[in-house]
């Protein structure tokens, strides 16, 4: 089984590479605990996508700690990773999205395989729960949210987006954007619709599994993209909107997964603090050994 990390973001709001930043009790990246969790859950192959300029050192870093019988790979996510037969001249800062982070992996992965964030905690039992899922669901085109409770996921030092699920029994039928979800008094608001929630709801945080049916998805839509010009200047290609379009149009399914743990994430700088007490405290739970990499 394969875990995919993205990790080619900038961290504008963090304000410095977060994916890099020693928050473990012995100076651990925050995606080594991901990677730790997989493998004591049976992953046995370790895909991180990031920037060009950062693959060398992620690869050397990595190298020395993981376990020798895990499969490594680091990817840079290029803009210059067109299909077959497509150019693009022009000038673009952001690279094209989480989509195209997926698809940069498309020549590595064979089977099924989760996709987190780099910058998030996702607590033991999703990596338990996301296993058994796949296991279950080896050989068929069902995908997978790993689903985590609303008001455990917000931040007390501002707003933050979030994606509601809607769901049939255990069927995902949308994931809808919110993007500026604050907690005021007993409800969750976002300020930007105004809509009140009760805190209680699922939401994605960007925990999912994938079958590489996704890559000829991801590569159809990006031959759309590249073809206007507005999308290009302006938008990125999402693995959500990727996975939803699937999904709408009867290709997959896809079960929405109780995580069954904790999630944090250091979206601004003053989630450092918090990030690294909740470290140091599992470990001190002997939830994770220290070093995590003897």
């Amino acid at each position: 089984m394969t875990l995919l990390l993205m990790a080619a973001g900038s961290g504008s709001r963090y304000g410095k590479l977060k994916q890099f930043d020693d928050l473990g009790p012995k100076g651990e990246f925050l995606m080594e605990f991901a990677m730790y969790d997989a493998i004591k859950n049976d992953f046995d192959h370790i895909v991180v996508i990031t920037k060009k300029e950062n693959v060398d050192f992620l690869k050397d870093h990595l190298t020395g700690r993981l376990p020798q019988n895990i499969k490594l790979d680091v990817l840079a996510q290029e803009k210059t990773d067109l299909p077959d037969g497509l150019t693009f001249n022009g000038e673009r800062k952001k690279p094209w999205g989480t989509a195209h982070a997926v698809w940069t992996a498309r020549n590595v992965i064979k089977g099924p395989f989760a996709v987190i964030n780099a910058d998030d905690f996702y607590g033991q039992s999703a990596y338990s729960n996301a296993a058994k899922f796949m296991q279950e669901h080896a050989n068929d085109n069902v995908y997978a949210l790993l689903g985590y409770t609303l008001k455990d996921t917000l931040s007390v030092h501002g707003p933050v987006s979030r994606g509601i699920c809607k769901v049939e029994g255990d069927n995902l039928t949308s994931v809808e954007e919110t993007l500026e979800l604050e907690q005021k008094g007993h409800v969750v608001i976002d300020h930007k619709t105004g809509n009140n929630y009760t805190g209680n709801e699922q939401v994605s945080m960007n925990f999912w599994v994938c079958k590489p049916s996704i890559f000829d998805k991801i590569e159809a839509e990006f031959r759309v993209f590249l073809r206007d010009e507005d999308r290009i200047a302006n938008s990125e290609l999402y693995l959500p909107i990727a996975v939803q379009e699937m999904l709408q149009a009867g290709e997959i399914a896809v079960k929405l997964v109780p995580s069954g743990g904790d999630w944090f994430g250091v979206t601004y700088a003053s989630d450092k603090e918090k990030a690294m007490k909740n470290l140091q405290d599992k470990t001190a739970q002997n939830q994770y050994i220290s070093p995590l990499w003897p």
